[in-house]
């Protein structure tokens, strides 16, 4: 668990925007932690800390789940494995499709940078709905991988995206919740 500290720190340097990038939406913009490099270190150090000795690779979805994640798997010397938005690996890959609320969206990972039954923690900046995530978990279990942590900076509670992770009997971690 995060110290109070740590916690107070994020809540006081993030910026909340109003009406982004649509009417009604509360952004929680996070640029602001890479102006205070203390903080940043601060916030890998305690995301490390979550995984530290059960992983063996950590995955980072696409594109502000890299911010982290890099720092995360370096910090653990354990490989870093990205997933990307489709169309943007070159092949051979492995591919999930997931819902979006309109329509469908679809992830890829390399194939073969994961070796079956390695521990992956899977890292993004934020869990809301949870799709993007429980899809690149399904893409680390394609694979032979056991996805057995999830961390994130921020998770929005009143989307219950947790719920989606479940199946997944993993840990997860968010440093900050709202």
């Amino acid at each position: 668990m995060a110290s109070k500290e740590l916690v107070q720190q994020l809540e006081s340097t993030i910026e909340n925007i109003p009406d982004f990038p649509i009417e009604g939406i509360q952004f929680k913009d996070i640029t602001p932690i890479f102006l205070n490099p203390k903080l940043y270190e601060d916030v890998i150090a305690d995301l490390a800390n979550f995984s530290r000795g059960k992983v063996d690779a950590v995955c980072g979805i696409e594109s502000r789940g890299y911010l982290f994640g890099i720092a995360i798997a370096v910090a653990l010397e354990v490989p870093f494995i990205l997933i990307r938005k489709k169309g943007k690996l070159p092949p051979p890959f492995v591919a999930e499709k997931y819902a979006l609320e309109y329509g469908t969206a679809e992830i890829e990972m390399r194939e073969g940078q994961l070796k079956a039954g390695q521990r992956v923690l899977i890292h993004d900046d934020l869990l809301a709905t949870g799709g993007t995530t429980e899809a690149a978990a399904k893409l680390v279990e394609k694979q032979g991988g056991i996805a057995s942590q999830f961390s994130f900076l921020i998770g929005l509670k009143d989307l219950k995206g947790e719920e989606k992770l479940k199946k997944f009997n993993a840990e997860i971690y968010k440093i900050l919740e709202y």
